[in-house]
């Protein structure tokens, strides 16, 4: 998100939380640079449909609290209840999932790829499909940016988890693994 656009999105949806405005248009800033439609179409943000509501409460309440560190989410979230935090989560998780981008993968990135899901034991966590189960996210089909973003920041302990165990697994990756993986990922 631009930072010119970013203080006014976060003022709307404070306002809106001030005033007990309709959850939707409270979710219309989040929406402007998360997707309207679940996928985001903005650089660096990720997409947020099909996400799990546990995982997105488990976020907003990290952001709200400044556990984790991603202006403008912490503004945003600072004003937000236990219960926004619930609303706001099942919201998101009922939008489409994403839509992949990139086509589909070169057959010698998804060898690749498809091994290092393996070694890493993705699928453990994220699920089969790599669609998230109850606090864990769905990564299958989100934007390639924001994942090499994100793994990346879990290795140099940037971004910390509220579960260690993306930091533990990130820490033996290198950037050409990185990139693999997200590559194949948002593809799905």
């Amino acid at each position: 998100m631009s930072r010119a656009i970013a203080p006014a999105l976060v003022a709307t949806l404070l306002l809106g939380t001030a005033t007990s405005a309709p959850l939707g248009e409270r979710l219309a800033p989040c929406l402007a640079c998360h997707g309207e439609r679940g996928t985001s179409g903005t650089e660096g943000v990720p997409s947020l449909g099909g996400q799990m509501p546990d995982y997105v409460v488990t976020q907003l309440f990290q952001f709200r609290e400044r556990q984790r560190e991603a202006p403008p989410m912490n503004d945003m979230a600072s004003a937000l209840s236990d219960d926004d935090l619930r609303g706001f989560a099942d919201a998101v998780g009922a939008l489409p999932a994403p839509v992949p981008a990139g086509g589909p993968p070169d057959p010698a990135l998804l060898a690749r790829a498809q091994a290092l899901v393996s070694k890493h034991q993705c699928k453990s966590c994220h699920g089969a499909e790599l669609t998230g189960r109850d606090a864990l996210p769905r990564i299958r089909g989100q934007r390639e940016d924001y994942l090499k973003a994100a793994l990346t920041a879990y290795r140099s302990n940037a971004r910390p988890g509220y579960d260690p165990a993306m930091n533990e697994v990130a820490q033996t990756l290198k950037d050409d693994e990185i990139a693999d993986l997200a590559a194949y990922i948002a593809r799905l």
